[in-house]
């Protein structure tokens, strides 16, 4: 079943385009739940929206546009945190109403939900175009390859902020570096969970993964293996079932991460004590 399933091209390139997402939503997500960001892909997620209902509007082509505000979003959200006493989890809030406020709008004034939109809010990626699986994979390896390039900076923002400035590292510059490479990983997801449940593919099996108590690379290996086996075992499902895939996928890690707590409080998975350092990562 599983062979027929995937000699169609149509789920060739689901299946390729989800992998590609999976690993770039794991990886960025690390750093994010790392930060006390959690809920920054929920945000952008709604900014997105707000994006996609100016394209829609005005009648151009609604990822563009996406990418532009959710960038311009991210941006906003690192300058409020870092020129007021918001806190971040506040900060994100903010922007998370303001998008989806100014995409609600848009739509009402559009006459309602349309089909394209839907799409965006709960995902589409069985009916992803060839174009649009060069530009995820291609935008998927560039933020994969850069946050390689920048992992020791972007660890040394996260841990401790103010030993990166004293080091000399650009802390502003690689800050809003951050922000933007996240919304274009937002953006680029969508098309996988859509708008309501990319938070859920970012957050999930880094969570599960930081159960394990390993240190920062072990953790982000096994982050991305979850995510890559809820992706394709959503997919199959979906195509099996004719269900959205979004759901499945995000249920698929739910229930992986369920799986791993009870295995923990059942003593399969032994508490392991990490010590705070640069590259490490506590145990839940």
């Amino acid at each position: 079943m599983v062979l027929e399933a995937i000699s169609y091209g149509f789920v060739q390139k689901a299946l390729i385009s989800g992998i590609a997402v999976a690993l770039t939503c794991s990886f960025m997500g690390a750093f994010l739940v790392l930060r006390r960001y959690s809920l920054f892909g929920d945000g952008i997620a709604h900014v997105a929206f707000g994006g996609v209902s100016v394209g829609l509007f005005l009648g151009l082509f609604p990822l563009w546009t996406a990418y532009i505000a959710s960038i311009f979003g991210g941006i906003g959200l690192q300058k409020l945190r870092n020129s007021t006493k918001i806190s971040g989890d506040a900060a994100i809030a903010v922007v998370l109403v303001t998008g989806l406020a100014f995409g609600i709008i848009l739509v009402s004034s559009s006459g309602g939900f349309s089909v394209d939109l839907f799409s965006f809010l709960f995902g589409s990626i069985l009916l992803i175009s060839n174009e649009d699986a060069i530009m995820i994979l291609t935008i998927s390896a560039g933020i994969i390859a850069t946050l390689v390039a920048l992992q020791k900076q972007f660890l040394q923002l996260t841990f401790n902020e103010e030993q990166a400035k004293v080091s000399g590292l650009p802390v502003t510059l690689l800050s809003y570096a951050f922000v933007v490479l996240s919304a274009v990983t937002v953006v680029t997801s969508m098309r996988l969970v859509g708008i309501l449940l990319i938070s859920a593919l970012v957050v999930i099996p880094n969570i599960s993964a930081m159960v394990f108590g390993k240190g920062f690379k072990q953790t982000v290996g096994i982050s991305m293996s979850i995510s890559v086996v809820s992706v394709v075992v959503g997919i199959l499902l979906s195509y099996y079932y004719n269900i959205a895939p979004s759901g499945i996928i995000v249920m698929v890690a739910v229930a992986i991460l369920m799986g791993i707590v009870l295995a923990r409080s059942a003593g399969l998975i032994s508490k392991i004590s990490v010590k705070e350092k640069p590259g490490t990562v506590h145990n839940i």
